[in-house]
């Protein structure tokens, strides 16, 4: 998770790095310089990430060849929500960059894709290559799924109408096995599956265009766990300081949710750095009243995060 956020960072950054008006406009026609400076920005931090990743986050891993990892049925396939989240919302950003130099849509499109795709597979053979992990086709489809998703929706409507959104929050559970789900409340954000949630967000209004409906204002279904402790077992048992009589029992349990949600760029903002800005919280679920079912048990939260 931590590579794609860098990625998306420095993206960000290279795109929102001057102030003209008339620079958050989208070029009528193809842009060279537009064009050169997003190509040769993304090169050089996709080429720059991997290389300091390779340095920080895989230097303390021991080395050993080429293998494959089955880790499919891990962490109740939060990882490969992730996984599309993250390849989606880079080829997302990838390809509002390329419109953004007055590519056609077609192919910023499939730039957007190519882009996407290839920066997690990059991070796969790196994987592939690590003791600890190993190249993994199941997030090789996850990767396919989220670049795919923005692909298609980009060739049929021209915007993404079905909005891949993540929401977190810090758990009780953390402190149980903070050497995996994270010692303080960055990492437990990162890696704390319990507190996370996958989105998808679309609006009625979007898909019938006179309904009255506002495109804005969208439905929302969640994925998350809860009590998942252990990334291939359902049960965990803490024992405590003076077990038995501190001992707790954990059983991980699926959860679906059901909320509202906005999206932003749908928003009829006219000055065209406001609505670029704007743009950006579509990465975030807001949060709103919503249901939560836990294995078939509802449950809900006024206000959920």
């Amino acid at each position: 998770m931590i590579p794609r956020i860098v990625f998306l960072g420095f993206l960000l950054i290279s795109f929102h790095g001057k102030c003209q008006s008339r620079f958050f406009e989208n070029a009528d026609t193809l842009n060279q310089k537009r064009a050169i400076t997003v190509a040769s920005s993304i090169s050089a931090v996709w080429a720059g990430s991997m290389i300091g990743l390779s340095q920080v986050w895989y230097d303390n891993v021991d080395k050993t060849s080429f293998h494959t990892f089955d880790d499919s049925k891990n962490w109740m396939q939060m990882d490969k929500a992730g996984h599309v989240y993250t390849a989606n919302k880079i080829s997302m950003l990838t390809g509002d960059l390329f419109l953004w130099s007055g590519m056609q849509n077609k192919h910023a499109a499939w730039c957007g894709f190519g882009v996407g795709l290839g920066y997690q597979m990059t991070l796969e053979m790196l994987d592939a290559y690590s003791s600890e992990w190993g190249f993994s086709w199941s997030d090789v489809g996850a990767n396919i799924v989220g670049s795919g998703s923005y692909l298609g929706q980009q060739l049929a409507w021209k915007e993404q109408r079905i909005l891949f959104k993540f929401s977190a929050r810090p758990t009780e559970y953390a402190k149980y096995r903070p050497e995996v789900l994270g010692g303080n409340f960055a990492e437990r954000l990162l890696k704390d599956y319990n507190g996370q949630t996958y989105w998808l967000s679309a609006s009625p209004g979007s898909f019938a265009k006179n309904s009255g409906f506002p495109k804005w204002l969208c439905f929302s279904i969640g994925y998350s766990v809860d009590q998942k402790l252990v990334g291939d077992q359902d049960f965990y048992t803490d024992y405590g300081d003076f077990p038995p009589q501190s001992t707790r029992n954990f059983e991980a349990k699926r959860q679906v949710l059901l909320s509202l949600d906005i999206d932003f760029s749908q928003f009829n903002i006219k000055r065209p750095w406001l609505r670029t800005i704007v743009k950006q919280f579509n990465y975030l679920k807001l949060p709103f009243p919503t249901l939560i079912l836990t294995d078939g048990k509802a449950g809900g939260s006024l206000l959920y995060f």
